[in-house]
């Protein structure tokens, strides 16, 4: 980041920034802590330049060029977008791809810096309404912060933005009015889990209650497609099944592919021509999902015209998070092999990998075996990522920071896959500013300060104030170029196994 003082003007622009669009020199800077965009033109008439809310700046110029210092919002944001295309998201398609869920928006710029030797795609506007909801952000200030960052970046290789996880009408209606390409749809609450264990003499009275209308077939035509046949996806791999897996597969999966069918109808009937693409995801369940269920997902989904872009099944395993995979390697890599080439088969969408966070042993297995398109899904990890920064330079508040999420982690992890436990850490007095950094390899602190960004970054005192999110944001401001390192070092690890 270079510096000017332009006649008392003192900034710091960003090089990769600096664009010309209708004779009008965009830039980004650093005006003390904060970043605005400014625009650089002599033409006081300049229609492009008047579009833009911001202030004049007084400064001595031989050219009698003006300087317009605008505000980082969601109009500026809109403006930029009608000039650069490139700030603009888009779909992402069939090829290898990376979600950087980033819940403080300030980590976007170190996003696009850690893929420069990487063949993934980023998609850096990802947030579930979840996060959205704990953060008391908006689906408009993601889309802000991921813009800003590819405009600061001068990144002009694609980027897309997933509305992660959701459930409802209402949500992809938001979500499509925010500008989002991707759209990953979680039926979960219609997985019923219970189906891997009911007894057999179960099975037919159970199957009654799934909602037929919604599948659009019935039984009998449904189970012709499986039964008596062989489906082979590989020369290894031959699909083959009896009645009782596939009644089992209708009761587990049934009622969740009725679901996603409602919700894709929605969104391609009522946002005719709205460029998308539909991730399904049915990794936040209990049970594990089969070969032959995964072949069963995806076919039925073809059946109703459902077109994916991207599945995740729930792989063999525990994907807990913020910390790497508990299970054997040598098992998963059997089953993922299985699941790829599944996908394969169809040719039609990637597998996607959820909770990926810090899943290292995993990513060596898949970068290992060189086959298939990948999507892989990351959020908790960059917030911890920024955490280490207030751990290095203000330890008294991290400290702080580290009594209060330990007291809030019992009622913040249920919506969560952990396994943290209060009693294996100590008091934050007793740790010393040094072991304060060693604290990000321990596994129970990292889970305890992950399920608890919510409170983290939206809790108030008495006074209105926020406990930690004003001097959290400071902190990373002041602190950027570190905060930029300890991204980039870590997204290393999880991309170099792909390479």
């Amino acid at each position: 980041m270079k510096k000017k003082n332009l006649n008392s003007i003192e900034i710091q622009i960003y090089p990769r920034s600096v664009q010309k669009f209708e004779q009008v020199i965009f830039f980004i800077a650093k005006d003390n802590i904060e970043k605005y965009l400014f625009l650089y033109y002599n033409d006081p008439g300049n229609e492009i330049a008047g579009k833009f809310k911001g202030n004049i700046l007084t400064f001595n110029s031989s050219e009698n060029f003006l300087l317009k210092r605008c505000i980082q919002n969601t109009y500026n944001r809109e403006m930029l977008q009608e000039c650069f295309d490139f700030t603009r998201p888009r779909t992402i398609g069939l090829a290898d791809s990376f979600g950087f869920g980033d819940r403080l928006g300030l980590a976007n710029p170190a996003h696009i810096r850690s893929l420069e030797s990487s063949n993934f795609k980023p998609i850096l506007a990802q947030q579930s309404i979840r996060e959205l909801t704990r953060t008391n952000r908006t689906p408009s200030e993601v889309m802000d912060a991921s813009a800003w960052a590819v405009f600061q970046e001068g990144y002009k290789g694609g980027f897309g933005a997933d509305a992660d996880h959701l459930k409802t009408k209402e949500d992809i209606d938001l979500m499509v009015r925010n500008g989002f390409k991707m759209f990953t749809f979680d039926p979960s609450e219609y997985v019923h889990n219970e189906a891997d264990t009911l007894p057999d003499n179960q099975l037919d009275n159970r199957l009654k209650s799934i909602n037929w209308e919604g599948l659009k077939v019935r039984y009998e035509n449904l189970a012709k497609t499986y039964l008596s046949k062989e489906f082979k996806i590989t020369g290894e791999l031959i699909i083959s099944t009896d009645e009782n897996k596939v009644k089992r597969a209708l009761i587990k999966y049934g009622d969740a592919l009725a679901y996603i069918k409602k919700l894709y109808d929605y969104l391609r009937k009522n946002h005719v021509g709205y460029e998308s693409e539909v991730e399904v995801s049915v990794d936040e369940t209990d049970s594990v999902t089969s070969p032959f269920e995964h072949f069963f997902i995806a076919t039925e989904l073809k059946r109703l015209d459902v077109k994916l872009i991207s599945l995740a099944p729930r792989f063999i395993g525990d994907f807990e998070k913020g910390i790497d995979y508990k299970g054997d390697l040598e098992l998963f890599k059997q089953e993922y092999i299985k699941h790829i080439s599944i996908a394969n088969y169809f040719g039609t969408y990637k597998l996607s990998l959820h909770s990926g966070s810090d899943k290292f042993g995993v990513y060596r297995v898949i970068g290992s075996l060189k086959i298939g398109v990948t999507h892989v899904k990351t959020a908790g990890t960059s917030y911890l990522e920024g955490l280490k920064v207030l751990a290095e330079k203000e330890p008294a508040i991290f400290r702080e920071m580290l009594d209060y999420c330990k007291n809030l982690y019992d009622a913040e992890k249920k919506t969560y896959h952990v396994s943290a436990d209060i009693n294996n850490v100590k008091p934050a007095k007793e740790y010393t500013d040094k072991e304060l950094i060693g604290l990000f390899n321990q596994d129970d602190w990292r889970q305890i300060l992950h399920v608890t960004f919510g409170r983290v970054l939206a809790d108030k005192n008495k006074k209105g104030e926020y406990v930690f999110k004003d001097k959290l944001f400071d902190c990373l401001k002041k602190n950027e170029e570190t905060h930029y390192n300890f991204i980039i070092n870590h997204f290393h690890k999880h991309l170099e196994p792909f390479n």
